[in-house]
């Protein structure tokens, strides 16, 4: 039994690979909050229908969400060289291509990825949110900033929250892609280990175990967020 299933070879990996988990943590973290940023500013042109760039997020949108996502990773990581030489040629500057680490490109591919998907959830959260309160800020004098900040926002981040939590989580599973670009993370690390040892099985289940936890604790967290978010709804709909 021991030849077919070997659990202690399983426990003698984790180390290994665990290893290699702040890699992955690092790019969802980076392209998160890279994304919602990106997510957030298209949100709110798009929201506000800012003449002259509506047209080029809905492209961007359009791109992002009709590609697959290792082709925006390749494209990223053999664009961005192709960008750099080019700016060195016309300012007449020496940017080191190779001097880029090769995890950079997988979290800007990764955070332009995110700003397309971020970008419809935080409008459509928006969008939720009646717009008769806007109009009521207005009334007394509010800026528009002001109404978004504390009357517009808080909402749509309560609204929004659940979608951006399944989000987050599927992105933590989508940077097992970056194995593709040579960035070693905690895939492309099982990779490795099961090469050496041809118990690519085992080392398989303790790699998605590694996923699972983490996105069982990334759930508890997103849940305690949701119940605080929703404090204040539950307070008004009591009175």
């Amino acid at each position: 039994m021991g030849k077919i299933f070997d659990i202690e070879f399983m426990i003698s990996t984790i180390p290994e690979i665990i290893a290699f988990l702040p890699i992955t943590l690092t790019i969802t973290v980076i392209a998160s909050f890279a994304g919602l940023l990106i997510g957030f500013g298209v949100a709110l042109i798009r929201y506000f229908n800012v003449r002259f760039a509506v047209g080029a997020c809905k492209i961007y949108i359009s791109f992002i969400r009709g590609t697959p996502t290792l082709t925006q990773l390749l494209l990223v990581y053999y664009g961005l060289p192709i960008l750099l030489n080019g700016i060195n040629e016309r300012f007449g500057i020496a940017l080191s291509v190779n001097a880029v680490p090769k995890i950079v490109f997988a979290a800007v591919a990764f955070s332009v990825n995110a700003g397309a998907y971020l970008s419809e959830i935080i409008r459509s959260a928006m969008l939720s949110v009646d717009a008769g309160q806007m109009e009521a800020c207005q009334s007394v004098n509010m800026t528009t900033w002001q109404a978004m900040r504390i009357i517009t926002l808080p909402q749509a981040f309560a609204v929004a929250l659940p979608s951006l939590g399944n989000w987050f989580i599927s992105m933590l599973k989508e940077t097992s892609l970056v194995f593709n670009i040579s960035v070693v993370e905690i895939m492309a690390q099982s990779k490795i280990v099961a090469s050496r040892s041809f118990r690519f099985f085992e080392t398989y289940v303790v790699v998605s175990l590694i996923y699972w936890i983490c996105c069982i604790v990334l759930e508890q967290v997103l849940a305690v967020l949701e119940r605080k978010s929703r404090r204040y709804e539950k307070t008004a709909d009591s009175k």
